[in-house]
């Protein structure tokens, strides 16, 4: 088809061409035309007609390659020994490298973003949330596709119109946290989007609350220390130093002497207790990690009170819903949990029904496994404004409390990976929740 084609148009080409010729021997003989005008108007024609054959070339041409790329032909229908096959050929490896360069960049980043502990968000004008990474479920819960149900945290996404950088405070269910939000307003291919970036602060602001406790308690141990120790002292030098048959003019003033001396050594001597017992904070040892069955430690604590819980009537419930294996130190676990059941069991000595419920399980916390062990009581529970002060060092509401076992207690289970936190429930008395971290 196409070789009757060509043959049909080189035929008319040169009938064209023959009548051209027969027409200017014409206008030379008959009308006595020069020979440069025939000359010229030969030329003129023939340029026309190659202009004309060169359009339709290129049209042809152009139709060629649409075919092609609508067949997905690579070749666009040029054949090698075309020079534009090899210019071709070499755009289209310079368009495969710079595509496989995208890709390797846009997995890359895809990668980045799934390994990432920090929540990435990129929300729309509408709320809308556009693109999120594994860290955002892991951190907030399930996310919808907006950011309305995020409360505080979304209605503050929602009103920013301009960067910022904010710290927040987070509730998610029982979890409480803190965040530290990052807010960038950009846009990107004529849309006004917010990238947000959200990170949890909380075991950050934890470690520095408890480096500043240890370092004051440092400061005021050394000077305290250095104040009794000479105190102590001199009371028990000045009591040796009374002769027995010191004469007074009152006998009754002897008597006086000698119990202030023995009210000062005895004082000093309850101090230096004292003072040791803040010790125990500033050099809480590192844990000496090991395997360890955590339901069989807890069942070897609760054997100490046992005595005592029948003693008092106290009932001792022991749920052990998961069983756990932690990398941990045993005896600081089992100083935390002492500290915590002593408690409960001083908060229910005037309560009628005497009950500590212990229950172990694991939580899926934000898409977290985490082993949790709560230890609640029946007791009249923990007044609203002292809850944000129990883990303060030294705070405390006994007479003869020290303030430092739960403070103690806390810092053991963050130098494990884990934490120690109050948990508000809806019934009567107090629930400590210890969470266990993962080595």
């Amino acid at each position: 088809m196409n070789f009757s084609r060509e043959l049909f148009a080189h035929a008319s080409k040169l009938i064209v061409f023959s009548l051209l010729l027969l027409s200017c021997q014409y206008f030379y003989l008959q009308q006595s035309f020069s020979a440069v005008v025939i000359i010229l108007m030969l030329a003129t024609f023939l340029s026309a007609i190659k202009l004309l054959n060169f359009s339709q070339q290129s049209k042809n041409q152009i139709i060629q390659v649409i075919n092609a790329l609508a067949n997905n032909d690579p070749s666009l229908g040029l054949t090698h020994a075309d020079p534009l096959s090899k210019k071709l050929a070499q755009l289209r490896d310079q368009i495969q490298h710079s595509r496989l360069e995208a890709e390797v960049q846009a997995q890359y980043l895809q990668t980045l973003l799934i390994h990432l502990d920090i929540s990435i968000l990129v929300v729309d004008d509408n709320d809308n949330i556009l693109h999120k990474n594994p860290a955002s479920e892991r951190l907030l819960g399930h996310l919808t596709d907006n950011i309305n149900p995020l409360a505080k945290l979304g209605e503050l996404i929602s009103q920013a119109k301009t960067s910022q950088r904010v710290t927040l405070s987070w509730q998610n269910g029982e979890h409480s946290d803190t965040l530290s939000v990052h807010i960038s307003c950009c846009e990107i291919q004529g849309k006004s989007l917010k990238v947000v970036s959200i990170q949890s602060i909380y075991q950050a602001l934890i470690a520095k609350e408890q480096q500043a406790y240890k370092q004051l308690t440092r400061v005021l141990t050394h000077e305290v220390a250095n104040s009794i120790t000479p105190l102590a002292s001199l009371a028990e030098t000045a009591i040796g130093l009374l002769p027995d048959k010191l004469l007074f003019t009152d006998s009754e003033d002897k008597d006086d002497l000698y119990e202030a001396l023995n009210t000062l050594a005895n004082r000093t001597s309850h101090l230096s207790a004292f003072i040791k017992s803040f010790h125990q904070i500033t050099s809480l040892p590192k844990p000496n990690l090991i395997e360890i069955n955590l339901p069989h430690l807890i069942e070897g604590v609760l054997s100490l009170f046992k005595s005592q819980a029948k003693a008092e009537n106290i009932t001792l419930i022991w749920q052990d819903q998961t069983s756990s294996l932690v990398m941990a130190d045993g005896a600081q676990l089992e100083q935390a949990m002492i500290n915590i059941i002593k408690n409960a069991i001083e908060a229910i000595s005037t309560s009628q029904q005497k009950e500590i419920t212990l229950r172990l399980y694991q939580s899926n916390l934000n898409s977290r496994q985490q082993v949790l062990l709560d230890i609640e009581d029946s007791g009249p529970g923990i007044a609203p404004h002292v809850i944000e002060q129990v883990f303060v060092p030294f705070f405390t509401t006994k007479k003869q409390g020290s303030g430092i076992g739960l403070s103690l207690s806390r810092q053991i289970m963050i130098q494990h990976g884990g934490d120690l936190n109050y948990i508000d429930k809806e019934k009567n008395g107090a629930c400590f929740r210890l969470a266990f971290g993962k080595f």
